[in-house]
């Protein structure tokens, strides 16, 4: 089956550049567009898209109330936010408020096409260069540290958890601990696996709550 997007963008330059990128791919549909927030939330409604790339800033419905609306009204749709806004408060705000994920528009093609597929999916994804910001404003916001617990993760998983936790890419892990990229993707599953996580923001928190970030 095919991934049903619909593009949200004031911007209609990017937006075509997204559209055209994205029709290369067999597994994704674009069923349609919108320039603003208020149009997004009624294609929204109209297309029933599986994911939806939403643009933070835009002129009217901002991209976070047209995100509200769409995600009160039709849960199982997920939601992309897609902006050049790397404010902690901006990627705070639309995880709380519905967001499946929170993407800058500087990231690579592969990782936007991943993105889309993991949403779809039902899981979180969030920007490796945002991951740090929100681990700062989690912990920000405890009243007193956790005291850190005996894991079940070997001395190599907890490393590559704690460079999960600032917010690094799986290419920046392999390269800070000597290892193969590959490697790196192994010690991050097994970590989800072993303690029941599902995405990498779960397990950056996971971090932090325990004291293990650093």
């Amino acid at each position: 089956m095919t991934i049903k997007i619909l593009l949200v963008d004031d911007h209609t330059l990017f937006r075509s550049g997204i559209k055209l990128l994205l029709q290369r791919n067999p597994e994704f549909e674009i069923v349609g567009e919108a320039s603003d927030g208020l149009e997004g939330v009624k294609r929204a409604k109209q297309l029933r898209p599986d994911v939806v790339l939403m643009d933070l800033n835009m002129a009217g419905l901002s991209g976070l109330e047209a995100m509200q609306l769409i995600v009160e009204d039709m849960p199982e749709v997920a939601v992309l936010m897609l902006t050049v806004s790397e404010e902690a408060e901006d990627l705070s705000t639309a995880l709380k408020n519905g967001a499946r994920g929170y993407l800058l528009k500087n990231i690579e093609a592969d990782y936007l096409t991943q993105s889309i597929k993991r949403a779809a999916a039902g899981e979180a994804v969030i920007a490796d260069a945002m991951t740090a910001k929100l681990v700062m404003q989690f912990r920000s916001g405890m009243n007193a540290p956790v005291v850190a617990e005996k894991e079940k993760l070997t001395p190599r998983e907890r490393e590559t958890m704690v460079c999960v936790a600032r917010g690094e890419s799986n290419k920046e892990i392999a390269r800070n601990l000597s290892v193969a990229e590959s490697t790196v993707k192994i010690h991050v599953q097994n970590i989800l696996k072993k303690l029941n996580l599902s995405s990498r923001v779960q397990i950056a928190v996971y971090a932090v709550e325990r004291g293990l970030d650093k």
